[in-house]
């Protein structure tokens, strides 16, 4: 987008782009330019935390619920596929790529949209892609346990346990906050030769704490597990056996 937040644009666009951000609908730079004047401007992250928690409550009030048959049926009928000879007409062709569009928005269809699982998984590893681009993928870089557990609790309410696996070959390189779910979350960054592991903490006994112990999301690899009140998910480029290792050693190890 062309447009940056801060700028003299009318408090309406503002909106727009704050709500634009919390979507996932930027591209990565705008994205990053976004974070970073939302994390420079109070009014702007007074705004994300309105909007945060309104999707939250949507998200509790509006449970996924089927589609219902008859539209489904209609979706299908228009869509063309019910024939079985010949070839799909252009406007059959056409009404497919409306049935898709609409079966993946799930900004505006609340009762189409996707399980939470799948949405923590995708913006954990958005998170992720979004450090990787920037100049550096921390808020706070050190490598001092005693350091970025205090940075934690300054800024949130509970701070997930810190331990130093440099020794096992995946130092800690600091900290930063994300935004999943809509709340602002911990996440440790550690590295692997010149690999960065994202290692995200999310509350858990919420929907958005579902999901598999194992993944792939667009192209990174992704373990995730419960560990008391805390489900952990750890994103990488990292073949998947070293990410396993990291994770038993991050599960082993005693809290910093």
């Amino acid at each position: 987008m062309a447009k940056e937040l801060g700028s003299s644009s009318a408090e309406g666009d503002r909106g727009l782009l704050v709500h634009a951000y919390v979507d996932g609908e930027l591209d990565v730079a705008s994205a990053l330019r976004a974070k970073e004047q939302i994390e420079g401007d109070p009014r702007l992250g007074a705004e994300l935390a309105a909007i945060s928690a309104l999707q939250g409550k949507l998200r509790d009030t509006f449970l996924r619920e089927p589609v219902p048959l008859t539209l489904r049926s209609r979706i299908t009928k228009a869509a063309g596929t019910q024939r079985s000879w010949g070839r799909p007409t252009w406007m059959a062709m056409a009404a497919s790529i409306l049935m898709a569009a609409v079966l993946s928005g799930s900004s505006t269809w609340l009762v189409l949209r996707s399980p939470a699982g799948d949405q923590i998984r995708g913006e954990v590893v958005d998170s992720h892609m979004r450090a990787l681009l920037s100049q550096r993928p921390t808020d706070v870089e050190s490598s001092e346990r005693h350091t970025v557990k205090p940075w934690f609790n300054t800024r949130l309410p509970t701070a997930p346990r810190v331990v130093d696996l440099s020794s096992d070959g995946f130092p800690l390189i600091g900290a930063r906050i994300d935004v999943v779910g809509g709340s602002p979350v911990p996440t440790l960054v550690y590295g692997r030769r010149l690999h960065v592991i994202s290692l995200t903490a999310v509350p858990d006994g919420t929907k958005l704490a579902s999901g598999s112990s194992s993944d792939s999301v667009r192209g990174f690899n992704l373990l995730s597990w419960i560990d008391g009140d805390t489900r952990f998910w750890a994103a990488s480029d990292l073949n998947t056996r070293e990410l396993e290792a990291f994770a038993k050693l991050f599960r082993s190890s005693s809290s910093g």
